[in-house]
């Protein structure tokens, strides 16, 4: 009996020892996963779907991928589903000898920085139909959007998994054609779930149904068109015939009729919508907005002698509606709003304004509002009307006032701070509470007028050239960065998040603060004064 089980564990011993030696980490699998990830993010010039993708003047998938989101953003779900055709080279080892991946490319990426699902058709496997694709894998997304909460982008080429008579041949089979995913697709529009959609190709059948289903959709005008049935088809079966995509459902079919939200000149264009619209919109129906604005980066002309509407900086920051006369909310919070015009006098302080700021100032200091002031100041109003007005009285009256309250302020400097108007909008709290804008610049005298003053120079054609290059030298040694360098100004920040910094900032001043200064008033070592 001993003899008996001695050799059943001599023979289990003999064949382990005869079995291949496998590597104990795992690196044939890694490898063989590896080779399939390449292949499928590998463009082939010679595939025939590819060149059809290329000459109609289209993007292939992962092209449109890497425009779209974030560098380096994106982590892809189910890189290596697909079908693959296997080559034994052992008993029990095989390597693929061919890769077709699947058709519909999806996975995580970031959309300016917001962390979305990505779904995108690649039409030059199978047009995108179900025989090319995994239906399981489209599914899964729309699971994943409901339970992760995240905003899904939708880039359809094709019919997005649609059907296609060869599925029956490839199966054996004839099927009923339940569109499976599609409960998943109303419980995100319904929960708030952000849905947008780029028809970047011809949307057909159910590519077509899932970008109309959208919140927001946008078509490439250059390539796009929607139908729920291609040209061939339409021929079979309304006698219509000699119908190309864009006759049948192109964008001044679709764009007007409003099946389609937006029209878009190309793919580049329809991909900054995206973003756009993503930029308005919560991860979900129980988030606020987001408070960014992205939008603020392009109010400051890049040009300085060109204006802008002051309203539009207060209205973006500000709580919606929240903005009348002076005084807004912030965060739901009550604060004084300073704001220089610029498309009044330049924005420079003058007699009158300097009388309005005052009077502003002291309404806050008494009332216990703390005031966000968005300084573009180019210095006091020159001139003769600004002499006979008594501006450096007045002025001076209104540097008083910002020393003798004591409200807290914030700054936001939006482009100029100069002179000493400038000094006193920014300086009159120690140590001074601000953040800058990329657009600012400041310094006691604007450069038009200041470099005549600092540089007096001889003849005409030379004081021209030598204007010229001291101005080239001051433009560059007056980049805010420098500035930053050097620790003259605090933080320069992206504009769209001017609401989020002011906001916490007003929250700080609420909860923390306030109760201090309530204190000191209550005990008399506060006084502020309006009358």
């Amino acid at each position: 009996m001993k003899d008996d089980t001695a050799a059943k564990r001599l023979n289990q011993l003999s064949s382990h020892l005869s079995t291949p030696q496998l590597p104990p980490d795992y690196s044939d699998v890694l490898s063989t996963i590896d080779t399939l990830k390449e292949i499928a993010a590998t463009p082939n010039p010679s595939h025939r779907g590819y060149a059809r993708q290329k000459q109609a003047g289209k993007l292939w998938v992962r092209e449109r991928i890497t425009q779209l989101l974030d560098p380096n953003s994106f982590e892809e779900i189910g890189s290596v589903s697909g079908t693959v055709t296997w080559k034994p080279t052992g008993p029990t080892s095989e390597v693929p000898e061919s890769f077709t991946p699947s058709n519909n490319v999806q996975g995580f990426g970031n959309l300016r920085g917001r962390r979305v699902l990505l779904t995108a058709d690649d039409f030059s496997i199978r047009s995108g139909h179900a025989d090319g694709s995994t239906a399981d894998k489209t599914i899964y997304a729309e699971k994943l959007a409901i339970a992760l909460k995240l905003p899904v982008v939708k880039l359809v080429d094709g019919s997005s998994g649609g059907g296609s008579v060869t599925t029956i041949r490839k199966e054996g089979w004839s099927y009923l054609p339940y569109v499976r995913m599609y409960a998943q697709v109303v419980e995100q529009l319904n929960k708030g779930i952000p849905n947008l959609g780029a028809v970047v190709g011809p949307a057909i059948g159910l590519g077509a149904a899932r970008v109309v289903s959208c919140h927001f959709s946008v078509m490439a005008a250059d390539i796009g068109a929607l139908f729920n049935a291609g040209p061939e088809v339409v021929a079979n079966a309304t006698f219509e015939e000699g119908l190309d995509f864009q006759d049948l459902g192109g964008p001044m079919v679709h764009c007007t009729n409003g099946t389609i939200d937006n029209l878009a000149a190309n793919e580049a264009e329809c991909f900054e919508q995206l973003r756009t619209v993503l930029g308005f919109l919560p991860n979900h129906g129980g988030e606020a907005p987001p408070s960014e604005d992205v939008g603020l980066r392009s109010v400051i002309p890049r040009r300085a002698a060109r204006m802008y509407n002051p309203y539009t900086i207060i209205r973006s920051v500000v709580d919606a509606g929240s903005c009348d006369r002076g005084l807004a909310r912030l965060g739901g919070r009550p604060v004084g709003i300073i704001a220089n015009n610029c498309e009044v006098n330049g924005g420079a302080l003058d007699a009158a304004g300097s009388q309005k700021l005052a009077r502003l100032l002291k309404l806050c200091d008494v009332m216990n509002l703390p005031v966000v002031q968005f300084v573009d100041v180019p210095g006091y109003a020159i001139g003769t009307v600004a002499e006979r007005n008594a501006t450096m009285r007045w002025g001076v009256e209104l540097a008083k006032t910002y020393f003798a309250t004591t409200t807290p302020i914030f700054n936001v400097i939006t482009r100029r701070a100069y002179g000493v108007a400038g000094g006193i909008m920014l300086g009159a709290r120690d140590p001074v509470v601000q953040v800058a804008w990329p657009s600012g610049n400041w310094g006691s005298l604007p450069l038009d007028g200041g470099i005549e003053v600092g540089h007096p120079t001889g003849g005409k054609e030379s004081k021209a050239a030598r204007y010229k290059e001291l101005e080239e030298e001051y433009l560059r040694l007056m980049n805010p960065v420098r500035t930053a360098n050097a620790f003259g100004v605090q933080e320069i920040v992206d504009p769209k998040d001017t609401r989020k910094i002011c906001c916490g900032w007003v929250r700080h001043v609420y909860e923390v603060l306030m109760a201090e200064r309530l204190a000191l008033r209550n005990c008399g070592k506060i006084q502020p004064v309006f009358s």
